[in-house]
């Protein structure tokens, strides 16, 4: 049976979305680590809006939030040079307006939380996959985001091709590649040929699995210039199953970003990762493939029932576990670093890039 995920690069304006609610929050975290955070972003054309709920001891000016949200954007190589490059085909730096509505954190949510509840109510799913070389991650994914952050280094640091790209890959029953699509913008044939020469030569290096004739399609309509916010509307958490494992699990029910830890999207997916991880690592089943953990929260409460179950490589259940956990969220996140301004780090690497 045949697998098949995606990845997007920070280019993606669902991404750099992310990428400037996360860089405000880390600039709330150097100077509160307990800011309560709910902040999402819209990029349209030149256009950034942000609306949501911050309490803290130090609120941002909207000059401060307008150079926080160009800094972010140039972090992602939306930099003057490459408006030289791209013109109208690309978000302008150096002409974009700033809307803000933001007020603070509603009193129902916070006294839950000041009494060491989570912060909204939710299900949270952790995946590990029994390959180590995969970081434990579905195999799929891991070549389609290898592939891709090759492709937007290329762009960020040689300037060969644009910064927007997605990467698609399909593996067979035997984890080899079969089917390889990738947009990047370009603006000429040649940019474009390239391209595809780097990314043949790319694939058929040792550290991926091919047939030696995957099926290799750049730019499926034959043209692609028009990029970032110009060519499409970036909104924060639309790309769920990139952050998390592709076509290979359930997913939960809220994005991993533009969120303090209290609220739970991150910290119990976090931990769903870390329990499937540990359970794989503890295993002496040799037909143990891949392993998904469930669990949920209760805003106000605390207690999380945690629910694995470990699968063959045809998806059938082997084994079960569960438990109960009464975690304090504070404990959790003091343990996990989670109060610290490390988001736009995870927003680059990935979320599943912590801890292993």
């Amino acid at each position: 049976m045949s697998r098949t995920s995606e990845w997007v690069s920070l280019g993606h304006p669902d991404k750099m979305a992310d990428y400037i609610s996360e860089y405000i929050l880390d600039r709330y975290l150097e100077v509160d680590d307990k800011v309560r955070y709910a902040l999402e972003v819209m990029i349209k054309n030149n256009k950034v809006f942000l609306g949501g709920e911050i309490t803290s001891t130090h609120l941002f000016s909207k000059d401060e939030l307008y150079n926080f949200v160009k800094e972010a954007i140039k972090e992602i190589g939306y930099d003057e040079k490459y408006n030289e490059k791209w013109k109208d085909y690309a978000f302008n730096i150096n002409d974009f307006t700033l809307s803000a509505e933001v007020s603070i954190q509603s009193t129902d949510i916070s006294m839950g939380v000041n009494n060491e509840g989570w912060g909204d109510q939710g299900i949270f799913v952790g995946y590990a996959e029994n390959n180590s070389e995969t970081n434990y991650m579905p195999v799929d994914l891991y070549y389609a985001r290898l592939l891709g952050t090759y492709l937007y280094n290329q762009a960020k640091e040689n300037n060969l091709g644009g910064l927007d790209i997605k990467t698609q890959i399909t593996v067979n029953d035997e984890d080899k590649i079969t089917d390889v699509i990738v947009a990047i913008p370009c603006l000429s044939d040649e940019e474009k040929n390239l391209i595809i020469s780097n990314i043949n030569q790319f694939l058929n290096t040792p550290q991926f699995n091919t047939d030696n004739e995957f099926r290799l399609i750049v730019n499926g309509t034959g043209a692609y210039t028009y990029h970032s916010s110009i060519g499409d509307c970036g909104i924060t958490g639309r790309k769920l199953a990139v952050d998390f494992y592709g076509g290979n699990s359930p997913i939960g029910g809220g994005s991993p970003w533009t969120k303090d830890p209290t609220k739970a999207d991150l910290s119990l997916n976090l931990l769903a990762r870390d329990v499937a991880v540990k359970y794989i690592l503890t295993s002496d089943n040799p037909n143990l493939h891949h392993i998904i953990t469930k669990t949920s929260s209760c805003i106000g409460k605390n207690k999380c029932i945690f629910e694995t179950k470990f699968y063959d490589k045809n998806g059938n259940v082997i084994d079960k576990r569960e438990f109960e956990s009464n975690i304090l969220p504070s404990k959790l996140i003091r343990d996990m670093n989670l109060n610290k301004p490390i988001y736009t780090t995870l927003c680059r690497k990935g979320v599943f890039s912590y801890g292993i």
